[in-house]
C-alpha cells in the first residue's frame, strides 16, 4: 500500500510549539527501584505477553458488566495475554479475577480494571455540562472525589473521564459530556476533575486513573454529527481545542484517550504527529494512552488502512498503548511486528507506560488494594454523598429569566400545577452516562415539592405530552389543571436519551408534542415557571421567550428533586451560569461568544451589509455565561496595580462585588480580555478567569484576579507569541453583561511557554 500524504502525520507545527513545559513532573517518576522491576519485568516478556498488555477487552456490556468473564475468558488471563478489562465492576468478582491474574498467570501482572464513570459511580450527581455550570472548581472536584471513591471501593481502578472536549455546536449530542463552548473554563473544569479523581496521588485510598478524552478534536465534528471528521486551522486546534488537555496533563491525568474522528483527514486514532508528537514528545507527558471503542479497526472504515495488520501498525506508530474492544493488537500486533521489526521497540513503551501505570496504582505491591465488600454496602448512595450530590445540583441550576419575580414561589401559590412527562421521569436524572447508577436512587420532585411548600398547598401532577410522542390528547387535561392552579411548574424539555454518544440531532426544538403543550399551557395566561431538563442547548422559543420564568435544569442526578424544591421555594438562591449559549435557532449554531470581530461586524440595521442572519436576531437567546439570581448585584471600584507589564509580569486586576438585594445568593464574577490590535484577528472578548461567589444580604467582598502576558499569547508556527501592546479587560456576570472595563500594556514582546488558555488565574478576596 502507497505511503501517500494521507498516510503521513497531520502537521500541526507541533514541533514548534515549544510545549516542553516539564508535564512529567505532574506525573512523579516512579522510585528508582520500581523503574527497575518495570525494566527487570519487560525483560521477561515474551512478545505474546507484551500483546497481552495492550488488550482491553470487554469483560461485559454496559448493562451486564461482567457477563463475558467466562473460562475462556480466565484461561486467556492465565496465559497473560489481557492487561486491562473494562464493563466489570463488583469487588468480590474482580478481586477472584484479579486472583487468576496474580496468581496463576506466568508473570503474576495484575489487571486494570476501567468503567465509564462519568458523572458519578452509583451515588450519581449532574451530567458534566450542567457541572461546567456551577462555575464552581471546588464542587467538582469534589463530585469527582465522591465518584472515586465509590468506583475503588467496588474494585475498579481506572474511568474513562473527564470528557474535555470543547463542543461549540449544540447539534452534538456529547456536548452533555463536557465543559462547552470555552476554553478557558473547560480547562478549569478538566485540572478539577483530574485531581478529584486521581487525589493527591495515585498510591493514595481511593484514588483511580482519569482519563482526558478525546485527544485531540472530537467536538468539532462537521455539523455537529458523532464521529465525523473535523477540519480546523493549526491556530484553533492550539488555542481552543487542545488546551483542556493540556490542563488536565498538568494536572497528573494518568490516561488519555484519542478520538474516534479524524482531523484534516488523520484519524487520531493513527495520528503519529498529534499523539506521539504534541502529546508525548512535545508535552513530554508519560501517561497511557488507550484507543476509544473499536477505534483501530476502524481505521479501515477510515480508508488509511486495508487490512487489521496495517491498522495495528498505524496506531502503534501514532502512539496508541492500549486497543480497547476492538482486539486488533492481540490479533494482528504480531503478525504487523513480524513484517516490520522496528514496531517491537515502540511495543515496547506502550508496555512500559502500561506496567508504569499499574505500578503508580500499587497493583503490584497489592493487587487486592482496591475493592472493598464491607464498604460497598456503606460507601454507595451514603448520606454524605447524597449531600455532595444536593450541592452540585443546586449550583448547577441556571435561572434564565424571571420576570416579575416569580421565583422564588410566593406562599400565596397555593395550588400548583405540575405538567409534563418528564417531572416524574426519574431515569432521565441519571442522564446517558449511568455507570451503577438506577432510576430507584432519584430522590423524585413532586414529594420534594411537597415536603419543601408551604403547609396546606396542593400540588397535582398532568403529564399532557411526552418528550417521545407526537400524541396530543393529554394536552387538554394539562390546560384544565393549569387553569385551576395559581401557579404552573412546567416541565418540557429532553430525556436522557436524546443527548449523549451517538445522539447528535438536526433539530434543536422541543422533541415530542411538548411544543403543542408549552403553548396550550402559555396560553391559559397563568403565571408558568418553566423547568428545563436537557443535555445540550435546546431552540424552544415557544418557551424561552414567552415563558415569565425559566430554569435550566440539566439531568440532576440522584438528588434533582429535593435540589429544585431547594431552588424553586427559596431555600436556595439559583447562581449557575451557562457554559454555553442557546442559540435562537438551529440554523445560527455553532455559534460561540468568542469569534473573531469580522470586517463587517453584525448591525442591527437590516440595510447594511454585515456579518449576521436576516431571520434571527444577532446573537444568542442566551449568552455564555448567563445566569440570574434571587438578588442583584453591583460591581465598582475596579482597579488594576499597574497600567503596563512586562512579558514575565503580572497584573492584578481587582473589584468590588455587592449583594445589593435582600437575600443571600451566588454571584459569579467573570474576567474576559480582549488583545483590540494584533497580527492576527483576536476575539472580540474570552474568558481569562471567573470566581463564584457567596454574599449574604448587603454584603460586599473585594475580587482579585492575577493575569500574566503568557494568558494573552497567540500560537504560530513559532511557538506561543506575547505580542505588545493594549489589552483590554472587561469584568461582568456573563460575557454580555460587562459591568467594568480597564486597560494595560504589554511592553514588549516575549515567548509563552504553555497554551494562554490552560493558564489557570489565581483569584483571592480581601
Amino acid at each position: 500500500m502507497s505511503e501517500g500524504p494521507h498516510r503521513r502525520a497531520l502537521l500541526t507545527g507541533a514541533a514548534a510549539l515549544g510545549l516542553g513545559s516539564g508535564l512529567a513532573s505532574a506525573l512523579p517518576a516512579l522510585a528508582a527501584t520500581q523503574e527497575a522491576r518495570v525494566r527487570a519485568l519487560l525483560k521477561q516478556m515474551t512478545l505474546d505477553e507484551k500483546i497481552g498488555q495492550t488488550h482491553q477487552p470487554a469483560g461485559g456490556r454496559q448493562k451486564s458488566l461482567n457477563s463475558k468473564i467466562d473460562a475462556t475468558a480466565l484461561e486467556l488471563v492465565r496465559k497473560g495475554g489481557v492487561g486491562s478489562y473494562l464493563h466489570v465492576a463488583g469487588a468480590a468478582f474482580l478481586r477472584e479475577l484479579q486472583r487468576t491474574a496474580v496468581e496463576e498467570s506466568r508473570l503474576k501482572i495484575p489487571l486494570l480494571f476501567a468503567i465509564d464513570v462519568v458523572h458519578g459511580f452509583r451515588t450519581l450527581y449532574p451530567v458534566p455540562l450542567a457541572m461546567a455550570a456551577t462555575f464552581d472548581p471546588g464542587i467538582v472536584r469534589a463530585t469527582a472525589r465522591m465518584a472515586a471513591v465509590e468506583t475503588a471501593v467496588s474494585g475498579l481502578h481506572w474511568t474513562f473521564a473527564p470528557m474535555v472536549d470543547i463542543a461549540r455546536d449544540p447539534r452534538w449530542g456529547r456536548i452533555v459530556e463536557g465543559a462547552g463552548e470555552d476554553p478557558y473554563l473547560g480547562s478549569v473544569m478538566a485540572d478539577a476533575q483530574v485531581r478529584g479523581f486521581q487525589g493527591e496521588g495515585l498510591e493514595g485510598k481511593d484514588s483511580i486513573l482519569a482519563c482526558a478524552k478525546h485527544f485531540g478534536a472530537y467536538g468539532a465534528a462537521a455539523g455537529g454529527r458523532d464521529y465525523d471528521a473535523a477540519e480546523l486551522s493549526d491556530r484553533t486546534l492550539n488555542e481552543v481545542y487542545l488546551p483542556p488537555f493540556h490542563a488536565a496533563a498538568k494536572a497528573g491525568a494518568g490516561t488519555m484517550m484519542t478520538a474516534f474522528n479524524d482531523l484534516n483527514g488523520a484519524p487520531t486514532t493513527a495520528n503519529a504527529a498529534l499523539v506521539r508528537g504534541v502529546l508525548k514528545t512535545q508535552w513530554t507527558w508519560p501517561g497511557l494512552v488507550v484507543s476509544d471503542w473499536n477505534a483501530i479497526l476502524e481505521l479501515i472504515n477510515h480508508g488509511i488502512a486495508e487490512t487489521p495488520v496495517q491498522a495495528a501498525a498505524l496506531a502503534l506508530k501514532a502512539g496508541v498503548d492500549m486497543d480497547m474492544a476492538s482486539g486488533v493488537y492481540a490479533a494482528h500486533l504480531k503478525t504487523a511486528i513480524a513484517a516490520d521489526p522496528s514496531l517491537a521497540p515502540l511495543l515496547d513503551q506502550a508496555v512500559t507506560r502500561i506496567l508504569t501505570a499499574k505500578m503508580r496504582l500499587g497493583l503490584f505491591d497489592d493487587p487486592y488494594r482496591f475493592g472493598d465488600v464491607e464498604r460497598e454496602k456503606t460507601v454507595f448512595l451514603s448520606p454524605p454523598h447524597r449531600a455532595i450530590a444536593r450541592e452540585a445540583a443546586r449550583k448547577a441550576v441556571v435561572l434564565l429569566k424571571n420576570d416579575g419575580g416569580l421565583l422564588p414561589i410566593a406562599p400565596s401559590a397555593r395550588k400548583i400545577a405540575v405538567i409534563g412527562a418528564l417531572a416524574t421521569d426519574n431515569l432521565s436524572q441519571l442522564g446517558s452516562w449511568k455507570a451503577r447508577g438506577q432510576a430507584a436512587d432519584v430522590a423524585p420532585l413532586l414529594p420534594a415539592l411537597q415536603a419543601a411548600a408551604p403547609a396546606g398547598t396542593e400540588i397535582v401532577h398532568v403529564a399532557g405530552a411526552s418528550p417521545r410522542s407526537l400524541d396530543e390528547t393529554g394536552i387538554p387535561a394539562a390546560v384544565e389543571a393549569a387553569r385551576a392552579a395559581d401557579l404552573v411548574l412546567l416541565m418540557v424539555g429532553e430525556d436522557f436519551d436524546h443527548s449523549g454518544e451517538s445522539r447528535s440531532r438536526s433539530d434543536l426544538s422541543l422533541p415530542g408534542a411538548q411544543s403543542a403543550l408549552a403553548r396550550a399551557v402559555l396560553a391559559t395566561g397563568k403565571p408558568v415557571v418553566v423547568l428545563l431538563p436537557s443535555g445540550r442547548p435546546l431552540v424552544a422559543p415557544e418557551v424561552l421567550e414567552k415563558a415569565p420564568a425559566v430554569l435550566a435544569t440539566w439531568f440532576l442526578g440522584v438528588e434533582a428533586g429535593p435540589a429544585l424544591a431547594d431552588i424553586l421555594f427559596g431555600k436556595a438562591a439559583p447562581g449557575g451560569r451557562l457554559p454555553v449559549g442557546f442559540p435562537r435557532a438551529t440554523g445560527q449554531s455553532p455559534t460561540f461568544y468568542a469569534h473573531t470581530p469580522s470586517g463587517r461586524p453584525a448591525d442591527p440595521d437590516l440595510a447594511k451589509d454585515t456579518a449576521r442572519y436576516h431571520d434571527v436576531d444577532i446573537g444568542p437567546l442566551f449568552p455564555f455565561g448567563h445566569g440570574l439570581s434571587y438578588a442583584p448585584f453591583a460591581y465598582s471600584d475596579l482597579t488594576l496595580d499597574r497600567d503596563t507589564v512586562t512579558p514575565g509580569g503580572a497584573v492584578k486586576i481587582a473589584l468590588t462585588v455587592a449583594n445589593t438585594g435582600s437575600v443571600a445568593a451566588d454571584e459569579v464574577v467573570q474576567l474576559y480580555v480582549r488583545d483590540p490590535v494584533a497580527t492576527i484577528a483576536r476575539p472580540v472578548k474570552a474568558l481569562r478567569g471567573f470566581v463564584r461567589v457567596t454574599l449574604a444580604l448587603g454584603e460586599k467582598k473585594r475580587v482579585s484576579f492575577t493575569l500574566t502576558p503568557a494568558q494573552l499569547a497567540i500560537w504560530s508556527p513559532a511557538g506561543w507569541v506575547i505580542e505588545a501592546g493594549k489589552v483590554e479587560v472587561m469584568i461582568g456576570s456573563s460575557s454580555a453583561d460587562i459591568r467594568l472595563r480597564g486597560a494595560f500594556t504589554i511592553t514588549a514582546p516575549g515567548k509563552g511557554r504553555d497554551p494562554a488558555t490552560a493558564i489557570l488565574t489565581p483569584v483571592s478576596f480581601a
